[in-house]
């Protein structure tokens, strides 16, 4: 393959003409840099590590996952509440930044899924096996294309199209920011013991790989581990080490009962950071018109246990 072909087809998403005889086969060019991004993991060798890369690291992961799970997941795929059109877009900007495509192909793909749950028409059941439902699926030629017919309410936005096109662009700006934050504490703070490739090694690779695999085991894990609260209809469960990893994801069975729900934890014991953190920025002006789930639904779909 000619290399600037290849190279645009990582930089631009809808250079990527799907060839229909294939689609249900890999696309390697394609996922190369998924590939190297976990290689890149094994340079923690010679950068070693220090308290401030931890530091990076977690604050990396929780930043991007929150934008993931409040912004992708309960604002842009099921709009459990309201934001400015300039806060979409920056959360937009930062899910992108962790490597999971853009927030039009993420909502489409997972308003598909709610339709069709655990279903033959679900493109990441469990029921095809756990490493399809982990990532063999958005490996898929069939399912690298933006399913727009899906998020009209979405691509209406420039910015957002924008974002969700040249992906690629944001975890390249993450890098930028992380290898010059290093340097400068390099040359400033030579005491914190860190440098620029360390920070982007941590802040990024490992960062990323560690974020990535916890978010896609809510397809893998979350419909066969766990307990089943409520009548969904599917295989969707509550699990506690899930909810923890990806501040609230993990009540998925409560998730898919209601799944226009501004909350996931419904019960006063069920941690649900992202929820906490939108409460907040909801109190900043910031969010509003928060939704809530209908306790009537909730009773109707109640599982009751014989005694």
């Amino acid at each position: 393959m000619n290399r600037k072909i290849m190279i645009n087809k990582w930089l631009d998403n809808n250079s990527n003409q799907v060839n229909e005889l294939n689609g249900n086969e890999i696309d390697w060019v394609r996922i190369i840099p998924f590939v190297l991004i976990h290689l890149a993991c094994l340079a923690v060798i010679f950068v070693g590590v220090s308290t401030t890369a931890l530091v990076v690291f977690a604050i990396s992961y929780f930043l991007r996952m929150f934008a993931i799970t409040a912004f992708y997941h309960r604002y842009f795929s099921h709009k459990t509440f309201k934001t400015h059109r300039f806060t979409q877009a920056l959360f937009a900007a930062i899910g992108a930044s962790a490597t999971q495509r853009g927030p039009l192909w993420w909502a489409a793909h997972h308003r598909h899924h709610h339709v069709h749950a655990d279903k033959e028409a679900d493109r990441h059941s469990p029921k095809d096996g756990f490493i399809h439902s982990h990532m063999h699926w958005f490996l898929k030629q069939e399912n690298f294309k933006t399913q727009t017919h899906r998020v009209n309410d979405l691509n209406q936005y420039p910015e957002l199209r924008f974002i969700d096109r040249y992906d690629i662009i944001f975890p390249f700006i993450l890098g930028l920011l992380l290898f010059a934050l290093g340097e400068i504490l390099n040359a400033f703070a030579p005491a914190l013991n860190t440098t620029g490739w360390q920070l982007v090694v941590w802040g990024y690779f490992i960062s990323t790989v560690v974020l990535s695999h916890v978010t896609y085991c809510i397809n893998s894990l979350a419909h066969v581990l766990g307990s089943k609260t409520y009548d969904t209809g599917d295989n969707s469960r509550n699990n506690f080490v899930l909810a923890v990893l990806t501040l609230g994801e993990g009540w998925h069975n409560n998730h898919h009962c209601s799944p226009g729900s501004v909350k996931q934890g419904f019960k006063w014991w069920q941690v649900d950071v992202s929820y906490y953190l939108i409460k907040m920025m909801e109190k900043l002006g910031l969010v509003w018109d928060l939704k809530y789930p209908n306790e009537k639904l909730l009773s109707k779909k109640l599982i009751v246990k014989s005694p």
